[in-house]
């Protein structure tokens, strides 16, 4: 009665050489992949936290806001990790400081009316002429 492990073909070792071609090209391959995870998620999603991060230390009394729910209104107040938000007339919010989730820029047109009013101001154009 024969083995099994009698009947299996004998394995032989192959020369040093050829299998550190093998090592080098996977090690290159898995090398290339880090690089480009890093270049397309590692690297902005960090640039993206420190913008968050100088916007939320950046905020003060009187910014207008959004939260991460949604939610615009007018900061009050800031404490150490909270900010106090004005919703509207009545209505105020104590937040989480994490939870603002941008600042709402100025609206163009307030300067652009102040800007057409000085223009057509006939005190500034007496002055002119």
């Amino acid at each position: 009665m024969e083995l099994m492990w009698q009947r299996l073909p004998v394995l032989q070792a192959a020369p040093a050489g050829a299998g550190g071609g093998q090592l080098m090209f996977t090690l290159v391959t898995f090398g290339l992949v880090f690089l480009i995870m890093y270049l397309l998620i590692i690297r902005p999603q960090n640039k993206r936290q420190k913008e968050q991060q100088k916007m939320l230390d950046a905020l003060k009394k009187g910014d207008r806001i959004t939260t991460i729910g949604g939610i615009r209104g007018t900061i009050l107040s800031i404490k150490d990790d909270t900010v106090v938000v004005k919703v509207d007339d009545t209505t105020k919010l104590e937040l989480s400081r994490s939870a603002v989730s941008s600042l709402l820029e100025k609206k163009p047109k307030i300067k652009a009316s102040k800007e057409k009013d000085a223009e057509t101001d006939p005190q500034e154009d007496d002055s002119e002429a």
